[in-house]
């Protein structure tokens, strides 16, 4: 079956769920309306949908409440709905007010707008019923705006209507998601391999905005080599895992396989708070999910082409049964990513097919059997250049919408996320909405209630106050916790003696912002020492750095190149000094500049400064390696570490993010 025809099976039995007014102001009764006449504008139309934009014009007396009746065609079925909460059974629509356009005065008038799907044509209706009376004014039906095949079908703008938002949601490395919603926040889950705390966990109120929240996992307590002794833990570690909340205590489990044998649940009351380990289970739950059941029961779907589904004791310390509920068919090879989910009395195994594809299993029982259909499978993505949106969860709003958050393959950057609206069939299959035959570079934003206060941006400036550091960073590997200190700064001590950056203990690391952004490290190098080696990397298996080397008495501004390593990520290039230059004084502050934009020839770019003002390019641009088997998208790096004896610091006065 050809692309076009795949779509168009994922597109054409669209439906909408149920959606109720979740965090809306609670409106006065409706009152009757003497008269009114309503403007029907379709502004825009694609294969398959539509967009209108109603505008109700009260011609009797003033009401305090409305509620807005019209019969659709057979096939024609609201989808995404603003300054409106709009339910639909069968052709029957009724639109309800939210809080800010409920009173209508004589002659004045409220608007709202929605997305549709139908096959074919999308007939106006012939007559509405405001607050039960029908609109004596009649209906004023528009002529259609072609929507331009570069942009996302959206209404003409009007007072109060939600912005769109763009994908990538968020231009940063984070992998395999899982995302949920507890009351009116939203979390997000992602691996970090070898990164140490593991596990982060993002916030968002409006599922576009997200912020740092903490870390699930607070140390890789795994096995020495996640030390960086005697062994490395280089692409391992934290991979695709799950993370949920269970109501009946108030707790948040997050749980994950590691080294492909054992799995790890760790437990916290709030996302933000102390999380501990909470069982290990002598058991692989590969690239799990997790679903807290009706009746409080936890069971966890994994697997890698043979899915299977456990049940955990009531603790969450044990398993109690688990058995086989489903075989990849051979035609599509792997299958894995499980997420699992119920709706409507059915269970759902969300499952990918690295790296093009999306399939869900649908079962009456939590041990099937289960039927599958596809959800997408090479459907070009929102980011130039990168791969197909694939893998990550299914979320549900508080009014009762759906969405889809996978991630894109953009190296040599790593994986980012984008959202997408979702639908479903009334034999319940979800539908993702595409765009003009792909995954949408903008979409109408979630109809939400207004958060209650401003996500915390993922750039910025850090001075290191208090004792801890903030959640936006991860050390390579976990640290020697006696070789720092917050507070005014971060201060590095020489953690490990070596030649090698890839051995060297306490290598702190932060994404980096896509498409391009810089990174700027203001050191204060008062207690080097000699053969001390610090600076700011690009961090990956083929990495660079610009820095301060200290000899002799004497501190150099260096730029490095060459540092590599082997598939199976042992050192095979310490470096080579490409330029240099003499410094005096005791503070430095160093420069990179990313170009992570997907594709092959992005380049950094170092320079260094010894005012804060002036700023000198050193060596020539570095080129990033763009090749997915490392999994992880570059990162930029402060380090400081010894080649002759421990016993110096470094102190990372501050560390600016910005985008341009």
């Amino acid at each position: 079956m050809g692309t076009r025809h795949r779509l168009w099976a994922v597109l054409a039995p669209l439906t909408a769920a149920v959606l109720v007014g979740g965090g809306l102001a609670a409106t006065p009764p409706a009152q009757a309306a003497a008269g009114c006449s309503v403007t029907y504008t379709k502004t825009s139309e694609w294969q398959g949908g539509f967009g209108a934009s109603v505008s109700i014009t009260n011609l009797g007396d003033p009401i305090a409440g409305w509620t807005l009746e019209w019969s659709f065609a057979a096939g024609q079925q609201v989808r995404e709905h603003w300054n409106a909460t709009i339910t639909q059974s069968g052709t029957q629509v009724s639109a309800k007010n939210v809080a800010h356009n409920s009173a209508i005065p004589t002659g004045g008038a409220a608007e709202f707008g929605f997305n549709g799907s139908f096959s074919s044509a999308n007939p106006v209706p012939e007559s509405f019923r405001l607050n039960g009376t029908t609109c004596t004014g009649g209906v004023t039906p528009t002529t259609p705006v072609t929507t331009p095949t570069t942009s996302t079908p959206t209404t003409t703008t009007t007072p109060n209507q939600p912005a769109t938002f763009t994908n990538p949601v968020l231009w940063q490395d984070f992998a395999d998601v899982d995302i949920i919603r507890v009351g009116d926040a939203y979390y997000y889950s992602a691996s970090t391999m070898h990164y140490s705390p593991g596990a982060p966990i993002l916030r968002s109120y409006d599922l576009v905005n997200w912020e740092f929240a903490g870390h699930s996992v607070p140390k890789l307590d795994f096995g020495a080599k996640y030390d960086l002794n005697g062994g490395r833990g280089y692409v391992r570690g934290i991979w695709a895992s799950f993370l949920n909340h269970r109501a009946s205590n108030d707790t948040y489990y997050w749980g994950g396989c590691v080294d492909f044998a054992k799995t790890h649940i760790y437990t916290a009351t709030a996302v933000d708070g102390q999380w501990t380990k909470h069982a290990t289970i002598d058991k692989c739950y590969y690239d799990a999910g997790m679903l807290v059941d009706d009746n409080d029961t936890m069971y966890v779907a994994y697997g890698n082409t043979s899915i299977s589904v456990a049940q955990l004791s009531a603790d969450g310390k044990s398993e109690v049964r688990s058995q086989q509920v489903f075989q990849t068919p051979s035609n599509i090879g792997t299958l894995e990513g499980s997420r699992f989910y119920k709706r409507n009395g059915s269970y759902y195994i969300f499952l990918t097919r690295p790296a093009n594809g999306q399939y869900i299993l649908k079962a009456s029982n939590p041990f099937g059997p289960y039927t599958l259909q596809q959800v997408l499978l090479d459907l070009p993505g929102p980011i130039q250049g990168g791969g197909v949106p694939h893998q990550g969860g299914l979320v549900q709003t508080q009014n009762g919408d759906w969405y889809y958050m996978s991630f894109v393959d953009a190296y040599p950057g790593g994986r980012v996320p984008a959202l997408a609206p979702v639908t479903w069939t009334a034999d319940g299959w979800p539908r993702l909405q595409t765009v003009n035959g792909r995954w949408g570079v903008t979409y109408p934003k979630p109809n939400l209630p207004p958060p209650p206060r401003q996500v915390e941006p993922m750039t910025g400036t850090d001075t290191f106050q208090g004792t801890t550091l903030r959640p936006h960073w991860e050390w390579n590997h976990n640290p020697d916790t006696t070789k720092f200190s917050v507070g005014n700064g971060l201060k590095l001590s020489t953690a490990t003696v070596t030649n090698d950056l890839y051995a060297a203990r306490n290598t702190l690391t932060r994404r980096i912002q896509g498409p391009t952004s810089t990174a700027t490290a203001t050191l204060d190098l008062t207690a080097m020492r000699d053969g001390d080696r610090t600076g700011l990397a690009m961090l990956r298996d083929s990495s660079a750095w610009i820095g301060v080397k200290r000899d002799g008495g004497r501190n150099r501004v260096v730029m490095v190149n060459g540092l590599t390593m082997d598939s199976n990520w042992n050192t095979t290039g310490t470096g080579t000094e490409t330029a240099s230059a003499a410094l005096s004084g005791t503070k430095i502050w160093l420069r990179a500049n990313a170009d992570i934009r997907p594709g092959t020839g992005r380049q950094a770019r170092f320079s260094y400064s010894t005012d804060g003002v002036n700023f000198t390019p050193l060596g020539a641009p570095f080129t990033l390696n763009n090749a997915w088997q490392f999994f992880m998208g570059y990162r930029f790096a402060v380090f400081n570490h010894a080649t002759q004896a421990l016993g110096g610091a470094v102190t990372l006065q501050q560390f600016d993010l910005t985008t341009p």
